[in-house]
């Protein structure tokens, strides 16, 4: 049995991009452990969805455990590090919020975890983030760190395959603008610099679920949720990887568990 840490910056941030090989790995009988860097208390959420009393923090936790669940996950940690908020915001300027956290000191705690696991792989985020995101461009320095505290043999970088995204869109002009992310020549990273592939169309059924977990972030979600099937898998039907130290001869098709 392999061990696989994926850690991420919110609650949801775990379906777009490794929600796939989450459950193949459990499936397969690896153990499968998510981390979580901040409650999400400054994402968006329905008015009327909360509970009286309950605060946004709170529902994202549960909302994280149901969509784990359906992804397989043995473990979930969340570190409950204040949500830095989007780039631009005044809530970037928040000194105990994660983008402003100490890396080394993120950094041990993160790593505790992965030595306690013995973890074989770890994900993590590109140096941007994906798109910018300060949480998550704080997880890649964190998770970079931790990972050589803990001495991780194997880290990728989760990232959306930038060249694959255009050409989805142009394939499907019938998209609305909602259902199409933003900024796409600079999200994620170029196909050259992709090295890993992983078709998870088999566990497209575990991601829809994992989305509809997330009630608060229907607006992440809800374009995605009523999709044909065959429209979904070609969205997130694979996975996308860059390994971080020597590039493999030719792209790789598993993570190494």
């Amino acid at each position: 049995m392999s061990v696989l840490v994926c850690f991420h910056a919110h609650p949801d941030d775990e379906v777009f991009t490794t929600g796939g090989v989450m459950r193949q790995a459990s499936d397969a009988g690896h153990r499968v452990v998510v981390v979580t860097a901040t409650d999400g208390a400054l994402g968006e959420v329905p008015e009327g969805l909360l509970d009286p009393g309950e605060s946004l923090a709170q529902r994202r936790r549960r909302e994280l455990e149901e969509s784990t669940s359906a992804l397989g996950a043995h473990r979930v940690v969340m570190l409950h590090y204040p949500d830095s908020g989007m780039a631009g915001t005044p809530d970037n300027d928040n000194p105990d919020a994660f983008c402003n956290v100490d890396v080394d000191l993120a950094a041990k705690r993160l790593a505790e975890i992965l030595a306690e696991e013995s973890a074989d792989v770890v994900t993590i985020y590109d140096s941007n983030g994906g798109y910018g995101h300060p949480d998550h461009v704080q997880v890649h320095r964190v998770g970079v760190r931790a990972a050589e505290l803990a001495g991780v043999p194997h880290v990728y970088e989760a990232a959306v395959n930038r060249d694959h995204m255009k050409r989805l869109i142009a394939a499907n002009p019938a998209w609305t603008d909602e259902a199409q992310p933003p900024d796409v020549d600079t999200l994620g990273l170029p196909e050259s610099e992709i090295t890993t592939a992983v078709d998870v169309s088999g566990q497209i059924a575990a991601k829809r679920a994992a989305m509809r977990a997330h009630a608060t972030q229907v607006g992440d979600f809800g374009p995605f949720l009523e999709m044909p099937e065959e429209m979904l898998a070609a969205a997130f039907g694979l996975e996308w990887f860059r390994r971080r130290g020597a590039a493999p001869a030719s792209l790789e098709t598993a993570l190494p568990l």
